[in-house]
């Protein structure tokens, strides 16, 4: 089916969730609604304070530019604009285009006839994003633990942080997110190699099928989860590496405070590891 007659296909009233068919209207080939208003808005509005925020700054190169939240002593108040104040709008505005992103996908999903696989993952990332600069900023108290906007500043912030707790990779929440994202990479390396060795054969020889790809993994380790299970699987290991990764951040500063390196000393307390009876 070519493009343009599949548009035409789903290009159907109905499905919004807000504003009926006030908002029930596309731009090119991209469907709109009331949340990408919303997106586009608020979007547009927080890459013109980044600009703002940054033209008061001693530079404007774009590795270089450092947004900063308010200061920890100003816990969770409203700041002037030039002392973290422009750090707590973009926030916002963050928060209100990617919400209003995921809320159009479901719009879209709807429209389709689809389920809800796309904005659900996508929700995913957001939760990662506002649970950094909205969640755990406020359970410790104070907007300046969130993450500062900029390439190196934003470096800095996971570094320092990272040796706040002396040693973040014995946080083990952390440990299971990094599980996760390898294993998310090796499943899907596998699954891309595979579709390339099968599709892109030497000249004059046929391009392999799926069962050869699936009788490939049954030989390589005894098992194939097929063409639609290996996407699945992806899906699965990618989302558990966004929220595991939103969990082990969000627990350090508050359900704990100390090293984590000192965590593991529940382990070795355990009477079997002292020679005590059970």
């Amino acid at each position: 089916m070519a493009l343009l007659s599949f548009e035409r296909k789903y290009r159907t009233r109905g499905g919004t969730l807000i504003g009926g068919d006030l908002f029930d209207f596309w731009v090119g080939p991209f469907y709109v609604g009331f949340f990408g208003v919303t997106t586009a808005i608020s979007a547009l509005l927080g890459t013109m304070l980044i600009f703002a925020a940054a033209a008061e700054g001693p530079t404007l190169n774009p590795w270089l530019i450092d947004i900063q939240p308010p200061s920890i002593e100003a816990g969770l108040s409203f700041a002037p604009l030039s002392e973290g104040g422009y750090w707590q709008v973009i926030t916002i505005c963050a928060v209100v285009a990617f919400s209003s992103w995921v809320m159009r996908q479901a719009e879209i999903s709807k429209k389709l006839g689809m389920n809800y696989h796309v904005p659900i993952a996508f929700a995913v990332a957001v939760f990662a994003y506002v649970t950094l600069n909205v969640i755990r900023p406020v359970w410790m108290g104070a907007w300046g633990h969130g993450f500062p906007y900029g390439i190196w500043s934003h470096l800095d912030w996971v570094s320092y942080t990272g040796y706040n707790y002396v040693n973040f990779h014995y946080n083990p929440v952390h440990m299971i997110a990094i599980t996760f994202f390898f294993t998310n990479c090796l499943a899907l390396a596998l699954h891309g190699g595979l579709v390339l060795s099968a599709v892109n054969v030497g000249k004059g020889n046929e391009v392999r099928s799926p069962e050869y790809e699936d009788t490939y993994f049954r030989d390589f380790i005894g098992y194939s989860v097929g063409t639609l299970g290996i996407h699945r699987v992806g899906l699965f290991l990618a989302l558990n590496a966004g929220f595991w990764s939103a969990i082990c951040i969000v627990i350090s500063g508050t359900l704990m405070t100390g090293s984590w390196v000192e965590w593991w000393d529940w382990w070795r307390a355990v009477p079997m590891w002292q020679g005590e009876p059970i």
